[in-house]
């Protein structure tokens, strides 16, 4: 009860276990939550008898509107307080937009963009008045470089996340509470699995392209430590959003719609 807590969500697998792994090599207890009970119990165990720290575990799908506000109850009940929330959980939906039905539309929303902006509400007044916190909102590169066609509303729930941390991050300054927007590129994860663009991504998108879960955690953790409002993984990535803020808006959209369908499904 003496160590500070850090909640992950999405933390069964990916980007999410490696930051649970990382805050549990700084002495935090780590909250994990996924849907997948038997992953997070794995990952829990793991994490606990490599690094000595208290793992609680709790399994919930944030498409439900009900499991935020349940997650932190149960933190509560075991009278623990969340010192770093890490927003992971997501996944995205393939496909055209209007091909896709309202529903699943409405869901991805929920975990995407309303279910982090819940968890750091009701987390951020107990980190100002300890004066201490971080959030940990990860996005994606796709957050800062113009839409494309195909999984139609995942740039624009990352590039949400990103002015979300940006103004939350300006509005903790000089408080102990440090926010940051995470944006990686191609990671080595199960995303492209769960979308089933595995086969075609990697033929597509060359090796140095891609980082490992890891380093991608990594340079989260240092980010918020930082306090900086913004990271972004790996050189490539670093030249990539260098460049959607340089170019005309029209040469990136162009270039979006000529390289989007070799990532996707459309």
């Amino acid at each position: 009860m003496d160590r500070r807590l850090a909640l992950v969500t999405g933390a069964s697998a990916g980007i999410g276990a490696a930051f649970a792994r990382i805050y549990a090599s700084h002495g935090y207890d780590v909250a994990l939550t996924a849907r997948r009970q038997d992953r997070l119990d794995a990952v829990a165990a793991e994490i606990g008898q490599r690094y000595g720290v208290e793992t609680l575990t709790f399994a919930a799908d944030l498409a439900d509107a009900q499991a935020p506000a349940a997650l932190l109850a149960h933190l509560t009940a075991h009278g623990r307080v969340i010192d770093v929330l890490v927003n992971n959980a997501g996944y995205g939906v393939p496909g055209v937009y209007a091909d896709v039905p309202w529903e699943t539309q409405a869901d991805f929303l929920q975990v995407m963009v309303t279910a982090p902006c819940e968890l750091a509400r009701k987390v951020l007044d107990g980190m100002a008045d300890r004066g201490f916190g971080r959030i940990v909102n990860v996005a994606s590169l796709a957050g800062l470089v113009p839409g494309s066609a195909g999984s139609t509303l995942y740039g624009a729930s990352k590039s949400f996340l990103i002015r979300f941390s940006q103004s939350l991050h300006l509005e903790t300054l000089n408080s102990g509470v440090h926010v940051s927007a995470l944006c990686p590129g191609f990671t080595y994860s199960e995303f492209h699995d769960v979308t089933g663009s595995r086969a075609l991504v990697g033929k597509s998108v060359p090796d140095w392209m891609w980082l490992g879960a890891e380093a991608v955690a990594a340079a989260g953790y240092e980010a918020a430590e930082a306090n900086r409002p913004i990271c972004v993984p790996g050189a490539p990535n670093k030249a990539i959003a260098a460049l959607a803020r340089l170019a005309p808006e029209e040469w990136m959209l162009a270039l979006m719609a000529w390289q989007g369908a070799r990532f996707r499904h459309i």
